[in-house]
């Protein structure tokens, strides 16, 4: 174990969340440094897809585990919590092989999610968000493809931060697809997300004034109405909430654009043509955007095809056992021949991160919903879930192929189910991001409150 720390096994209730407990101190030093690091004094979970020393890295499923060595090393990220202070507290569950945007684990189990009982946790990062959501850690480390912080951030009612893609390490972590693998992290309160955003991300060019960054304002805030037609119901009001907001907290500072961006999409990237006439019949229908259920296709293929690079030696070799949904969807992709129209998947990824660069600049905000709606009920048959996921993913799909970074926001429950909105900014943009997230929050729970009343 990396440099003799020692690891002690912990007991209890833990929702289903932890595949491991144990304890991970930082490195030693004197208590008066130790009180002055960021991180001092918080715990954090490890999602099981970074290596730590000594440990075996299981991806979520036994059969990864039975045949990969333990750890030689850990991964930077979570070598930098520990230096910062933070303690360890263990491995969390995960889907396998992190395909997944559900949460349920057919050999691990299901980690119990507390803000939405008898509904998924949202995957992959599942235990992770759920260690924080039950106040088992301070914040947790996640990763995310297509969504594995975000979407369980929104059904677990806590904050989650994806940051632009790139600006942290991967390196000791299982990948998926590193074209949009990224290190992200979970916290229930804005003040510990933003510490931990200060010690994930790496520090500003020295010329940098960090606190005019946080300072800064947005000087246009998105709020495509087309992107909350996707939302199963408008019920929850987060469109109005959302505005309400942005005009109570920027006021004339900040334009409030409407403007579809579905219709932006068609107009700035030029490529997207060729996949929309490939779509399904779900992904072409009123309750999706088309152009983002072509955005969603085209990462999803790049996607499969980086996880094909990557695992299907292995998968072929072993052939896993893995569960229901998963097993199709790992055989889909090691089955897959995209190698033909990978030029035309590039060009779209390429138009449309030029394009969303060119929409937001350096102090624009992108408000769209994190989720299309309430946490799916535990062991839904997947066939029903066909329509959830295909409008999740063309949203989810808007961070994923341009790189930039989202942060889900947990507006409260209302009706018994968590309701949560995600801001977007420019890659790079992190700080910003943030800063927003916390100048915008009290506003964003007063409006809920009062456009749910008592169904809060």
């Amino acid at each position: 174990m990396e440099d003799g720390r020692a690891m002690e096994e912990a007991n209890g209730d833990d929702h289903g969340a932890f595949m491991e407990k144990f304890i991970l101190p930082p490195p030693p030093s004197s208590d008066h440094q130790q009180q002055q690091l960021p991180l001092h004094g918080l715990t954090f979970a490890i999602k099981d897809i970074f290596d730590v020393a000594g440990r075996v890295t299981g991806f979520g499923t036994p059969d990864w585990a039975r045949t990969h060595a333990p750890a030689a090393a850990t991964a930077p990220a979570v070598l930098a919590a520990l230096a910062a202070g933070a303690t360890g507290v263990g491995k969390t569950v995960m889907d396998e092989m992190a395909y997944s945007i559900n949460g349920e684990n057919a050999h691990y189990g299901t980690p119990a999610n507390p803000c939405a009982p008898g509904r998924v946790p949202g995957g992959s990062s599942s235990g992770s968000a759920v260690a924080v959501a039950a106040s088992l850690a301070d914040f947790a480390l996640g990763t995310d493809t297509g969504g594995s912080v975000r979407v369980p951030a929104a059904y677990c009612g806590i904050f989650g931060l994806r940051p632009s893609h790139g600006v942290v390490s991967a390196e000791n972590v299982v990948p998926m697809a590193q074209m949009f693998d990224t290190v992200g992290w979970f916290a229930r309160d804005l003040p510990t997300l933003f510490r931990v955003t200060d010690v994930m991300l790496p520090p500003m060019p020295a010329a940098t004034d960090v606190d005019a960054e946080i300072r800064r304002r947005p000087s246009r805030v998105i709020i495509p109405a087309d992107c909350f037609k996707i939302l199963g119901s408008v019920d929850d009001h987060t469109y109005e909430i959302l505005n309400a907001s942005a005009a109570k907290i920027f006021g004339s500072d900040a334009v409030v654009d409407n403007g579809n961006l579905g219709d932006f999409v068609s107009s700035n990237v030029p490529s997207i043509g060729k996949f929309m006439t490939d779509l399904s019949a779900v992904e072409a229908s009123s309750s999706c955007v088309p152009p983002l259920s072509a955005i969603s296709r085209v990462m999803r293929v790049l996607q499969r095809s980086e996880f094909k690079a990557n695992h299907a030696e292995w998968v072929n070799m072993v052939k896993p056992n893995l569960g229901p949904g998963i097993r199709e969807r790992v055989q889909e992709a090691i089955a897959s021949e995209d190698e033909s129209a990978m030029d035309d998947l590039h060009a779209v990824r390429t138009e449309f991160k030029s394009a969303l660069a060119t929409l937001l600049k350096d102090d624009g905000i992108l408000a769209i919903p994190t989720v299309p709606g309430a946490p799916p009920k535990l062991c839904l048959d997947a066939a029903l879930l066909e329509d959830f996921r295909a409008r999740a993913f063309s949203l989810l799909s808007i961070a994923g192929l341009s790189g930039f970074c989202q942060i889900s926001i947990p507006l409260g429950t209302r009706n018994g189910v968590p309701v949560s909105v995600s801001l977007l900014a420019g890659h790079g943009g992190d700080c910003f991001l943030v800063a927003v997230a916390q100048e915008l929050h009290e506003a964003l729970q007063a409006e809920a409150a009062a456009a749910w009343g008592s169904s809060a």
